[in-house]
């Protein structure tokens, strides 16, 4: 018996205490408004995005795990970066293409442009 009054009363405690820490506020709300995360290091503006820029990265958390703005933000980014990459190397890619043909096309005997031009005089 005194075990179950000691609990009581010590749950009263309990629901006072946070009855009052909640009330007791002051003037202002309850609990006021947590200022949400943001990303503190977002990917670079002002160059292309690198690996360390990627290992670097690290989302804020919130409730419901990150934020999506910011998550979506930095893939949209990353997509971009990669598609203009996958661009520029299949630009370069059919360049080469292109001199490898050129270069087995010319003859190896006669001289290029510019090669001997002098001693066909």
């Amino acid at each position: 018996m005194v075990m179950f009054l000691f609990l009581v009363v010590a749950l009263a405690v309990v629901v006072a205490a946070v009855t009052l820490a909640v009330v007791g506020g002051g003037e202002s709300a309850p609990l006021p408004e947590v200022a949400p995360e943001r990303l503190q290091d977002p990917l670079p503006a002002d160059r292309p995005v690198d690996h360390a820029d990627v290992e670097s990265l690290r989302f804020p958390v919130v409730p419901r795990g990150y934020r999506m703005a910011d998550v979506d933000d930095a893939l949209g980014r990353l997509a971009a970066e990669l598609a203009e990459r996958d661009a520029r190397i299949a630009d370069l890619e059919s360049s080469l293409a292109g001199a490898r043909a050129a270069a087995a096309h010319e003859p190896h005997g006669q001289p290029g442009k510019g090669e001997g031009a002098e001693d066909r005089r």
